[in-house]
């Protein structure tokens, strides 16, 4: 255990990370802009903490901070036949919005196809992405796939248009936007969300609004604890990202990491006398803790529970062998955006055992939680229409935070060993549930019917996008790996009569939009367990990679780190597992 004499994350680490962090509000999941006006005097001395970093692009009343996009693999930015074809975009278009449609289940088909991985890291793989990247789905000049008739971008162009609003780093900055103000005269964004060195974290409610219907359902464990809600004003949450609110199991997960920070801030209290006087120090030391127990979770238990085994231990001792730095700066590679890490879309149930009131046992309040009902907690609520809520929710009672029932049970999500099918997220393949075919919090403020329901459907959504992104196919992608690429059988094997009639139709058995590729590969070639050869690759070397190259990760700390150099669990193991983390935040998992 490190003391006081061996400090954690002394000299460099203890220095301000923030970077130009910024502080983002949600329009829609595909669309995000930065929230409250920064002073534009501040941008001078934002942009020199920047300049090796990142661009900074000042206008009136507002400073945007972006990173850059691009393509992994820039031989095949030009060349034709690594693309789908551009010649006929229309007939291009309409194939691929026929092949979204048949990945859909039929509404009435259960759950099936559960694969080995737990449930939560469907969910942790949407925390990481929030960590790394905004903006390619945003509706702008370089990806409106809303307009009438939507063609490939020049790859140029796509770099040029299309920005990245978050630092492809593994820093957390959609948990600390740009930190805690230490001095009042110079306040920052994110100041409010801070109660001293600490994040701030939300009650749950243990009672309705007044008049209402009460909350149905028991309490959960530990009974006492009422600390399991983000932060709110009048119901919106006060985080530095609040795509981390957008449905109930990410939220949950922003609120353990929210208290995993206050109780490393603890630890360090009592391991590191010298931070206690010293409000900034404390706060630096521990979050640099954080952030190296998160990257080395999500490059030792994350990637190598979803990418195929052996892919990402090649990549942490190799090094990244495609990943490379542009211009001598990091980028967020556009095959990974917008094609490969969208691999999570595949594994989201219809529906979770998601804690005892809303889940097994049968003495609950409704059976399992279907997936629509997990965006009744969202800040902004949801609307299917101007002015026409979704259902009426009797299992929640009338609160302005969440109530006490709801409260995620996360043994159900996390245990790897458990004998329960419901607790594993659906296999990698290409079959998607019925709800992300109608997203219930997507395209409600659209009153052109045919855009509302092209917004609705994630399938064709990320089809058309990859598309219009011009993200070279997966026979490509597969070629520059080195790896032999899919067959056409092995394109067709498993499915339905109507699935294979649209890869026909659209030539897509020999060109095939990478991110149904990718699906496909994992679902033949890994049982759907985790991704293929070419998703592990492209995941990893982006993930892990970002790591390699950023001087302040954990890869890159002096004399090297691992969980035995941070925090301990009170028996004194290293967290070495999310469940390590959960259970250190005081959360039963």
């Amino acid at each position: 255990m490190a003391s006081a004499q061996q400090p954690v994350g002394a000299g460099p680490d203890d220095q301000d990370d923030t970077r130009g962090n910024q502080v983002l509000m949600t329009i829609t999941h595909g669309g995000h802009v930065l929230d409250d006006a920064v002073q534009p005097e501040r941008a001078a001395a934002l942009a020199r903490s920047q300049e090796s970093f990142t661009t900074a692009k000042a206008a009136v009343g507002e400073i945007l901070f972006t990173t850059p996009f691009d393509y992994l693999f820039p031989q095949l930015e030009n060349d034709p036949t690594a693309h789908l074809p551009a010649t006929d975009p229309t007939a291009m278009v309409n194939a691929l919005k026929n092949l979204g449609a048949k990945m859909i289940e039929a509404a009435s088909s259960p759950d099936t196809g559960t694969s080995t991985i737990p449930t939560a890291y469907t969910y942790w793989g949407q925390f990481i992405d929030h960590d790394l990247t905004a903006n390619t789905d945003r509706i702008s000049d370089a990806s409106d796939i809303t307009r009438p008739v939507v063609t490939p971008s020049p790859p140029a162009d796509v770099k040029r248009n299309l920005q990245n609003l978050r630092q492809p780093i593994l820093n957390l900055d959609s948990v600390y936007g740009d930190g805690p103000t230490l001095n009042p005269a110079h306040p920052t964004r994110a100041g409010s969300f801070y109660d001293g060195a600490k994040l701030k974290v939300g009650r749950v409610a243990e009672q309705s609004n007044p008049g209402k219907n009460p909350i149905p359902g028991v309490h959960i464990p530990l009974e006492g604890d009422l600390d399991r809600d983000l932060p709110r004003d009048n119901k919106k949450a006060q985080i530095a990202d609040a795509r981390n609110d957008e449905n109930l199991i990410i939220a949950q997960f922003h609120t353990a990491f929210l208290r995993f920070h206050n109780a490393v801030v603890d630890w360090v209290l009592q391991h590191h006398p010298e931070c206690r006087n010293d409000k900034g120090k404390l706060f630096r030391r521990a979050r640099r803790l954080v952030q190296f127990h998160y990257q080395w979770l999500s490059a030792n238990d994350f990637l190598k529970t979803v990418a195929l085994p052996g892919v990402a231990d090649k990549v942490l001792l190799g090094g990244p062998r495609f990943y490379q730095l542009r211009n001598d700066k990091p980028y967020m590679p556009l095959e990974f955006s917008v094609a490969a890490y969208r691999f999570g879309h595949s594994m989201v149930r219809a529906a979770y055992d998601y804690n005892r009131n809303f889940g097994k046992p049968g003495t609950n309040v409704i059976g399992f939680a279907p997936f629509d009902l997990l965006f009744l907690f969202t800040g902004e609520g949801f609307e299917r229409g101007p002015g026409t809520t979704v259902t009426a929710n009797p299992f929640k009672g009338d609160t302005d935070v969440l109530p006490f029932n709801w409260i995620i049970e996360w043994d159900r999500f996390v245990n790897k060993g458990s004998s329960d099918p419901t607790h594993f997220a659906r296999k990698i393949d290409t079959h998607i549930a019925p709800p992300l075919d109608d997203i219930i919090n997507q395209g409600n403020d659209i009153t052109d019917a045919a855009i509302k329901t092209l917004l609705k459907r994630l399938a064709a959504r990320n089809l058309l996008r990859g598309y219009q992104l011009s993200i070279p196919t997966g026979q490509s992608v597969a070629g520059a790996l080195g790896i032999v690429p899919l067959t056409a059988d092995e394109l067709k094997q498993g499915n339905a009569d109507d699935l294979n009639q649209a890869l026909t139709d659209g030539g897509f058995l020999d060109q095939t939009p990478l991110w149904y590729y990718v699906l496909k590969e994992a679902e033949v070639r890994a049982n759907g367990n985790s991704l293929g050869e070419v998703g592990s690759r492209i995941v990893c070397e982006t993930i892990i990679g970002s790591m390699h190259f950023d001087p302040r990760s954990y890869l890159n700390a002096p004399g090297g780190w691992d969980p035995s150099k941070g925090v301990k669990l009170p028996n004194g193991d290293p967290i070495v597992t999310i469940a390590d983390m959960f259970r250190f935040a005081g959360l039963p998992a």
